[in-house]
């Protein structure tokens, strides 16, 4: 056969195939054509210097998975010196090192680079033989042809295979983008969406894509859309994209509103326009502003409230426990040590905190205070440091962080147990080495601030449970102070009583009567599971509901049966003393609270609730409740 019907024969042969296909068909009809033993066609593997056929046809067989190493190999020359090489005999005996050669029967081997327009070699095209292959000009020729013609091909299919992962890269990169990207055609039909769409709009790709954008709008926000997107085709500015001013309102698919930034872009691809609008979910964003917002005010309030606590004076007490208390507060004032104050709901705790920094050298400066309960987890970091402009979403400012403005004073970390394992980590670093970096900075900032903390809850028992860290509660713990509930401070409660009378007596300027022998009856015989703050609040309202000067404290603290009978039995002498179980002493506090929860109507939180009746936190009412197994009657909203 001559070259020419050699050509035809292969051209014939593969003149309708592409890719895998088109390799295979030319290697059966190149060996057919040239009357040779097999025939292959190579990808090259420029990393790790081997060749994989993608097709190998030999002893009239494709041959599945095959891949070697050159080195030692006939092909080496040929990848390495990128030339056609011709070994018309005895390449067993040139190549003795590569075993494929002996196990075909090789004789004769003869193979050709493919090259890619930049000269680099992509793979090789060769034939071998069990006989003698002798040197044909017109052989070599057809075979530098389909060469070229395979090369080609390799070309495409890389060029292919490039565009392919592009676009599945570029498909990645909008699905996983925290933002919603939508696709629109002129018409503002969604052609597209990414996951954070779906995610937003709550509803799948394929009940999105083909209908109108306005469908997931209000009209308002679908009128200004529509509006913009004409303004971008004018093209006015000379820019393919806008800010949308006020951004735009969605409806996910239960109806709900999403307030949304967004940004929108148009393009064209052959001729045809399309546009993209980018869009950013801001609830929580707004949740956060106006949550910062509210602490700004209770900021404002809790300043008054410390200004009232300073005018009051020191601490009052008799109980030899307090007495205990002040002693350590006077020892410790005067140094650097961190202090952590433990004790119930209602002690006193902040109270003690400020007299330890009024008594310290570091009085002139200033005692911030953070209520760590108080704070949502998602804003805690940069309450604490700081951040600086753009670190986040509504961050327009730079701020100073908590450590920053207590620099030389003294943080008072209030309810600290309520810090999220990370924060505590990030605490920690702050007690060890006196620095931090704030929410979106790179800059170190160093400050000296002492720490007191405070907390209501058992702090051994979290670190057990795994909720507390173990190291930061030693960094914590270097001189513990526990200030002890109201109920043993006996000797206490007439004085804090008759403070508060007369207190409250002179702010609402009416003349009370002293405390009678009833009252202390009454005072003395409740557990004050509220502490201090209940006892205050307690009086306050006595004042408040007084007639003429005397103080009722009846309808304000439940009266245990026992003192009930006290007071009903005249003969009963007032020495007598109530010694009350444990459980006596549970049962007290139900009835307590469920009397100030049936005044508020059930209620807990509020001014009005069950929870500011008896001068407690809400969350603490609420743990109390479930303790104590107390739950709204049925029929009760």
């Amino acid at each position: 056969m001559n070259s020419d019907q050699t050509i035809i024969k292969i051209m014939e042969g593969t003149s309708s195939k592409v890719g895998i296909d088109f390799f295979r068909s030319l290697v059966k009809n190149l060996a057919e054509a040239l009357d040779v033993h097999g025939a292959w066609v190579t990808e090259y593997l420029r990393d790790c210097r081997r060749l994989r056929a993608l097709a190998l046809w030999l002893d009239d067989n494709f041959v599945e998975h095959y891949e070697y190493d050159i080195s030692g190999t006939p092909c080496e020359p040929v990848v390495e010196k990128k030339c056609l090489v011709h070994y018309s005999e005895n390449v067993v005996e040139l190549y003795p090192h590569d075993p494929d050669l002996k196990s075909m029967n090789a004789v004769s081997y003869m193979g050709v680079p493919l090259t890619d327009p930049d000269g680099a070699v992509m793979g090789h095209l060769a034939i071998l033989d069990n006989k003698p292959m002798p040197q044909r000009p017109s052989a070599e020729a057809v075979f530098r042809i389909f060469a070229a013609r395979a090369g080609a091909e390799l070309c495409r299919i890389r060029a292919e295979r490039s565009i392919v992962e592009r676009e599945e890269k570029i498909a990645l990169l909008i699905d996983s983008a925290m933002d919603a990207i939508i696709e629109l055609n002129k018409d503002l039909i969604i052609n597209r969406v990414n996951r954070s769409a779906v995610k937003i709009l709550g509803a799948g790709a394929e009940a999105l894509c083909g209908r109108q954008i306005a469908d997931w709008m209000p009209k308002e926000s679908g009128s200004k859309l529509s509006r913009l997107t004409v303004e971008l085709r004018q093209n006015k500015s000379g820019r393919p994209y806008l800010w949308i001013p006020g951004g735009l309102i969605l409806q996910n698919l239960k109806g709900e509103s999403v307030p949304v930034e967004a940004s929108l872009s148009h393009f064209k691809v052959k001729g045809e326009s399309y546009f993209s609008i980018i869009l950013r979910d801001i609830r929580e964003q707004l949740i956060a502003e106006r949550k910062i917002d509210t602490l700004a005010h209770e900021a404002e309030y809790l300043k008054e409230e410390l200004e009232k606590i300073q005018k009051q004076g020191p601490v009052l007490y008799r109980s030899e426990k307090m007495h205990q208390v002040m002693t350590a507060v006077a020892q410790v004032a005067p140094t650097d040590s961190t202090a952590l104050i433990c004790g119930e709901t209602g002690t006193g705790k902040e109270l003690i905190a400020r007299i330890i920094h009024e008594a310290s050298k570091r009085s002139a400066s200033p005692m911030i205070r953070v209520n760590c309960a108080a704070i949502p987890s998602s804003l805690i970091e940069s309450e604490f440091f700081g951040h600086e402009k753009g670190a986040f979403t509504g961050a327009i400012n730079k701020r100073e962080g908590r450590f920053q403005l207590a620099d030389r004073g003294t943080i008072f970390l209030d309810e600290v147990g309520e810090l999220p394992l990370d924060t505590q980590a990030k605490l920690l670093r702050v007690l060890q080495e006196g620095e931090f970096e704030p929410v979106g900075g790179s800059r170190t900032v160093k400050v000296d601030v002492r720490v007191i903390a405070a907390t209501n809850r058992d702090l051994k028992k979290d670190v057990a449970q795994g909720k507390f860290r173990e190291d930061l509660y030693y960094r914590l713990d270097v001189f513990p102070i526990t200030v002890p509930p109201l109920r043993e401070r006996g000797e206490d409660i007439i004085l804090l009583a008759e403070f508060f009378l007369e207190k409250y007596a002179r702010e609402l300027g009416r003349t009370m009567a002293p405390l009678t022998p009833e009252c202390y009856r009454y005072l003395m015989d409740y557990n004050w599971p509220g502490n201090v703050r209940e006892l205050q609040n307690v009086i306050e309202r006595a004042v408040i509901m007084s007639r003429n000067g005397e103080l009722r404290l009846a309808s304000l603290i439940p009266v245990p049966e026992t003192l009930s009978d006290s007071l009903s039995n005249k003969s009963e002498s007032r020495s007598d003393k109530v010694v009350r179980s444990v459980n006596e002493l549970k049962e007290l506090e139900r009835k307590n609270i469920i009397a100030a929860l049936e005044r508020a109507s059930w209620k807990v939180a509020g001014n009005d609730g069950a929870a500011r009746i008896l001068g407690i936190p809400p969350t603490t009412l609420s743990s109390r409740m479930k303790a104590l197994g107390i739950t709204r009657p049925h029929g009760l909203r």
